[in-house]
């Protein structure tokens, strides 16, 4: 099975590091997704929602603010940003906490209204689905 080693890293610690199917970002010209043996590249990111699709299948989601950059290599990813929110936890109590956070860190860090209202409504479909 191919695979993709993605990690995201913020000045606070690692954010998240694992195998995984494949990768969308905010980047800066609009989305894009990374599967493995992608071509190398470096650009920077829009705040906006990073959404992994991991090897079982399952979905997860990071917000992340404004003047991130990402670098895709053909086995890994890394993804460097200011500020970056796991959505997700093992009790609705956990989701709520992240999901406020993540609406918080977005909305503080965006100025464009467009990227705010497609991340929120992309974060809100993700809880729902949950």
């Amino acid at each position: 099975m191919d695979k993709l080693f993605l990690e995201i890293v913020t000045p606070e610690g690692e954010i998240f590091a694992n195998d995984v199917k494949s990768v969308q970002v905010p980047g800066c010209e609009g989305e894009f997704g990374i599967l493995p043996r992608h071509a190398t590249l470096v650009t920077t990111l829009n705040a906006g929602v990073i959404e992994v699709i991991n090897l079982d299948g399952t979905k997860d989601m990071i917000a992340i603010d404004d003047g991130g950059c990402i670098k895709v290599a053909e086995d890994k990813t890394t993804i460097l940003a200011n500020g970056a929110v796991y959505i997700g936890g093992s009790n609705e109590s956990e989701i709520a906490i992240s999901l406020q956070k993540a609406k918080e860190l977005v909305k503080s860090m965006s100025s464009n209204t467009i990227v705010y209202a497609t991340t929120i409504a992309k974060i809100d479909e993700q809880v729902r689905q949950k």
